[in-house]
């Protein structure tokens, strides 16, 4: 058409390519706005993604559920606390629960979530089966939530739970005789006796624990110092 822009002319396909490379969130508002085709494209790059990342960005429930219930295709979900305050809550865990793309996900990260608790947490878990890797260090989630990541994540291979002061002996306990295919577990900074890493290398020798300044292993018989 006469006086149309190159841009213009291009397919809806091609468009969602070009949006799938802006990391930029605030681009991809914008970009939204321009007209209807590109707010087809943007939702069509969104659907194409395998991962998000938030982290850096300054975001709340609805902002960060609205994109992850776009992308179909997720796979991986970080929504970690930056310096920026991405201002995540029970509420905003609840409106992600509800994403298609969540029984998909192999890994998520809430590490720094400070406003978050086992009740979002909970909503969240109980429909992330395929979930393998998952990051909840520096938050105030309780035993309760370690307990329904034991029901709930069969295929769990790795859990970071660095200075998750609220967790207990009790709940590790429980996750890693249900967790069958856990390899490795980050406790530094929890206030779990050293007792009770021996309990859990009895009951898992292959396990790694990952503690302050240590890698405790009995895969081997060693306990290493890592430097």
């Amino acid at each position: 058409m006469e006086g149309e822009a190159e841009i213009d002319r291009l397919p809806i396909d091609l468009l969602a390519h070009i949006f799938a490379m802006i990391t930029s969130f605030t681009d991809l508002a914008q970009a939204s706005s321009v007209c209807r085709k590109w707010k087809k494209g943007v939702k069509q790059s969104l659907g194409r993604r395998e991962n998000l990342s938030f982290a850096g960005w300054k975001m709340d429930d609805d902002s960060t559920a609205r994109l992850v219930r776009h992308a179909y295709s997720l796979k991986e979900l970080d929504i970690s606390r930056s310096r920026w305050g991405c201002q995540i809550s029970d509420n905003g865990l609840y409106q992600i629960s509800l994403a298609k793309c969540v029984s998909n996900l192999t890994s998520i990260s809430l590490w720094g979530m400070t406003g978050i608790t086992d009740k979002g947490v909970l909503q969240l878990i109980s429909r992330a089966k395929s979930l393998r890797h998952l990051n909840i260090g520096g938050t105030f989630i309780t035993d309760e939530s370690l307990y329904a990541i034991a029901d709930g994540c069969p295929q769990l291979k790795s859990i970071v739970l660095w200075s998750c002061r609220h967790v207990s002996e009790n709940g590790l306990l429980v996750l890693v005789n249900k967790c069958r295919k856990l390899k490795m577990i980050n406790v530094w900074g929890t206030r779990v006796p050293v007792d009770c890493f021996i309990v859990l290398l009895t009951i898992r020798p292959a396990l790694q624990i990952k503690t302050r300044s240590l890698l405790l292993t009995v895969g081997n018989a060693s306990v290493q110092a890592l430097l």
